[in-house]
């Protein structure tokens, strides 16, 4: 059956990148056939460690088809919570400000994002499969496989290992600028290379890697 996966590479120091280069970054990664469009572009207020697909508001503004200008918010859970994101709930609100098919429309719409202000994230639809070396990382072809560049206003930290289910606790990294993407089979372990590729150009050679999972 397979468990689904959030994995994450980020520069191993936590830098924010301009807003020219993390346009440039989301371009790269859409031209390069790693993802797949339509992207959506949200701002507010986000957590790294929702899960993607099942939480997140960068999955509402994926799955739910909003139109842009909605206001995207996390599901309320009733009762306290002692233990963070991952193992606790994650509370975002965001606005989708942008949504298209061509890749290049996302850098005039980041133009106009509050970046800096605000923690910025670029929704992609999947990673796309057409790609060799992406279908030789996973097991097989699955449109679930979302993938959000994050941009965050101040640093968060993400754990580099660990079960969501499980207790709360581990090594963590702390990020501003990271990839973050979905999936729940894989063939091989560590960053996916076309992805490692990428993030490379943009965040140095240095670079940290992790998941969660349950």
């Amino acid at each position: 059956m397979g468990v689904w996966t959030d994995a994450f590479v980020a520069p191993a120091e936590p830098y924010m990148l301009s807003r020219e280069d993390f346009g440039r970054l989301a371009v790269d990664l859409a031209r390069e056939r790693v993802v797949r469009t339509p992207w959506a572009l949200i701002a507010g207020e986000l957590c790294v460690n929702a899960n993607l697909n099942w939480e997140s508001v960068s999955g509402q503004a994926r799955w739910d088809g909003a139109p842009v200008g909605s206001v995207l918010c996390s599901d309320e859970i009733p009762g306290p919570t002692a233990d963070p994101p991952p193992w606790g709930p994650s509370y975002e609100r965001a606005r989708l400000i942008g949504r298209g098919e061509r890749i290049l429309d996302v850098l005039p719409a980041l133009q106009s994002a509050p970046y800096g202000d605000q923690d910025v994230a670029v929704v992609f639809d999947h990673l796309d499969f057409t790609n060799r070396a992406i279908r030789d990382y996973f097991s097989f072809e699955d449109d679930r496989t979302m993938l959000v560049c994050f941009a965050l206003a101040r640093p968060q930290t993400r754990p580099l290992s660990t079960n969501d289910c499980g207790p709360a606790g581990g090594p963590m990294h702390p990020v501003r600028t990271c990839i973050v993407h979905a999936f729940k089979h894989a063939l091989e372990d560590g960053i996916v290379p076309p992805i490692a590729s990428i993030a490379a150009r943009y965040f140095g050679t240095c670079l940290v890697g992790g998941e969660t999972w349950g």
